[in-house]
């Protein structure tokens, strides 16, 4: 390997990580701004750079090519010993163009945008990441269900007969003679995930981990996007694909779960709301444009939905009169799912220390 290793990367959010780790001529004004991003779960940043580096053996110092297109990666690719990409094309002809690499990495785990045989074929080291911060955001969204099927923000603290009067509720003990004593506060209307449907819009790898906890749960889980997954990915994850209008109608809870994109934009609209299974709740935990904000309004002000949970805003941070923030059955989270900041630096530092493993080899 050449005693300064080029590594092309996929531009990111998140991978812009790679090139303050790894290249000394990375920007600072972008590292301190990183600092401050992770500074409340990881207070020593830089300590955090010096350990990935020292783990990393071989690969630092490195020159670090950052692209936005498949056109930029082509041209960085000729020299390049590492590739990271999250969603460019990687083909056949990109990689016998690329005479010394030696290691592709998705940075997640689906390969439909990377040919793997003709990896193999060349013999490139193809390495995938199980991104922790996807777990996280589908644990997010179980949370945001759980909290709207059991009523947690309405029965947190409603334990002592002080508070349950204050909330309007009957103080009038049991018969426990015959009766058991449970919910003794008479809160309605709770629901239980377990034998409910799930919608889940788009199976891509935040999806699939929703479908994964679904199972869990003993859930019934529909999944809707243009393109059906293969059938051993469906028995895998215990998934079956309908059309939008079917899953709209036989769900329980609704999660879409798509990209931002033009195309996922108002992908629910008052056609499609009007659609849901009266009663049924919507978690948003991907973007706030996949679901119209005049229409969402009108359905929770018609009564239509049972609940609405959003980590994702039209605005941020969200005005304090937004009509959102009035209803009973809406949660509303300051983009909380992909926390905490340790599930990036700790991909990071499996994703880099992988690379110097690979390239040693």
């Amino acid at each position: 390997m050449p005693a300064h290793p080029i590594i092309v990367v996929e531009d990111d959010p998140f991978t812009r990580l790679i090139p303050i780790v790894l290249d000394p001529n990375s920007s600072d004004e972008r590292r301190l701004a990183f600092a401050d991003f992770m500074t409340h779960d990881e207070p020593d940043f830089d300590g955090w750079i010096g350990r990935v580096r020292a783990g990393a053996k071989g690969l630092y110092p490195a020159e670090v090519r950052m692209v936005n297109s498949e056109a930029e990666m082509r041209a960085a690719l000729s020299d390049c010993q590492a590739l990271v990409v999250e969603s460019l094309q990687v083909g056949r002809d990109d990689l016998i163009a690329a005479k010394q690499l030696k290691v592709v990495q998705k940075f997640g785990t689906g390969l439909r945008n990377i040919d793997a045989k003709a990896c193999a074929d060349k013999g490139i080291t193809l390495l995938t990441l199980r991104r922790r911060a996807n777990i996280s955001c589908a644990e997010h969204a179980f949370g945001l269900m759980l909290a709207l099927a059991r009523k947690l923000e309405t029965v947190s603290g409603l334990v002592s007969a002080e508070r349950i009067k204050a909330a309007g509720l009957p103080l009038r003990p049991f018969d426990r003679r015959h009766t058991p004593g449970g919910n003794y506060p008479r809160v309605g209307g709770t629901r239980a995930l377990h034998g409910a449907t799930i919608g889940i819009i788009g199976l891509g790898e935040i999806g699939r981990e929703i479908a994964l906890r679904a199972a869990a749960f003993g859930m019934r889980t529909l999944y809707y996007q243009r393109t059906r997954a293969p059938e051993a990915e469906e028995r895998e994850f215990k998934v079956t694909h309908v059309p939008l209008d079917t899953l709209l109608a036989e769900s329980d809870w609704i999660v879409p779960q798509v990209p931002t994109a033009p195309y996922t934009r108002n992908l629910l609209g008052r056609a499609e709301l009007s659609r849901i299974k009266p009663g049924a709740s919507i978690v948003n935990v991907a973007n706030a444009p996949i679901i119209n904000r005049d229409a969402l309004l009108e359905a929770l002000r018609a009564g239509r939905l049972g609940g609405v949970a959003l980590d994702i805003h039209y605005q941020e941070p969200v005005a304090d009169d937004d009509p959102l923030l009035g209803f009973a059955n809406v949660i509303l989270t300051p983009r909380m799912a992909g926390s905490p900041r340790h599930n990036g630096l700790n991909d990071f530092e499996e994703l880099i220390t992988g690379l110097a493993r690979a390239l040693a080899a």
